[in-house]
């Protein structure tokens, strides 16, 4: 069967399109067969990197591996109601014609609340939430009490996912896996670092989700973004060499798909 895999958040710039392609490389080099769909209709951010892979690799003759893409386009319909049921048989359609070939369907969600994003929610056999870790970030997921320190309610986004997870019930599909990617993690033990550990560990036993480390603030990532690459493909490439850092980068990228357990 084919996994569906979200990565959702409706803050921008929290890592959510840097996960996805590193995840994507990852799949592809375990010769596993994969499909993309980028919502961020405006940006298009992953199918900007592929563009670039696809000019690094003709340029440089290299045989690098590619997913298979699917593109939808934002509806014409006048009304809201049409227009949402024009999106959701769009993304439908692009799935349908994905699961014909593809092991895995990777599902990049923009930085807002759109017909598409609560769509792809409601597909998501896992979805992947990267957030920076900073109190300004986790008041997506949940929103703490000042003085008491403790988790006073869920906030919109976990409300949407509640909401996906209803639907995927009521529709008799299996479960949805939630994981929650603390990207950017500080190793200073500061009384922020300590107030966030323990609200995102109470917040997901109350919500369900699983909490896995993500990337640091790396250049690495920001670079090889222009060449399409990541430092799962330099081994075979001549342009960049290895250094402390790209190892220890790396090395977070495997961990990642390690507790992703996709393979």
């Amino acid at each position: 069967m084919t996994e569906i895999i979200v990565f959702g958040n409706e803050k921008g710039g929290s890592g959510k399109s840097t996960t996805a392609m590193h995840v994507m490389i990852a799949l592809l080099l375990e010769k596993k067969k994969i499909g993309v769909i980028d919502l961020d209709i405006r940006q298009k951010t992953i199918f900007r990197y592929l563009e670039n892979r696809q000019e690094y690799s003709k340029n440089n003759s290299l045989n690098l591996l590619f997913p298979y893409k699917y593109s939808v386009e934002s509806s014409r319909e006048d009304s809201k109601e049409l227009a949402t049921q024009d999106e959701n048989q769009k993304l439908a359609s692009a799935v349908t014609e994905l699961k014909k070939k593809c092991d895995f369907i990777l599902i990049d969600c923009p930085g807002a609340n759109t017909n598409y994003s609560i769509a792809a929610h409601r597909m998501a056999d896992l979805l992947i939430t990267p957030i920076n870790d900073s109190l300004i970030d986790f008041d997506l997921l949940g929103r703490v009490d000042v003085k008491h320190k403790k988790i006073r309610k869920a906030s919109i986004y976990s409300e949407m996912v509640w909401n996906a997870r209803k639907h995927r019930i009521g529709s008799n599909l299996p479960s949805m896996k939630w994981l929650v990617l603390r990207n950017r993690m500080s190793h200073l033990k500061s009384r922020n670092r300590q107030q966030l550990d323990a609200s995102v560990l109470e917040l997901s036993k109350r919500l369900g989700f699983k909490i896995v480390p993500g990337f640091s603030e790396r250049t690495i990532f920001r670079e090889l973004f222009l060449s399409g690459l990541t430092l799962l493909d330099l081994e075979n490439t001549k342009d960049w060499k290895f250094t402390i850092s790209h190892i220890a980068a790396r090395n977070e990228i495997r961990s990642l798909m390690s507790a992703l357990s996709l393979y």
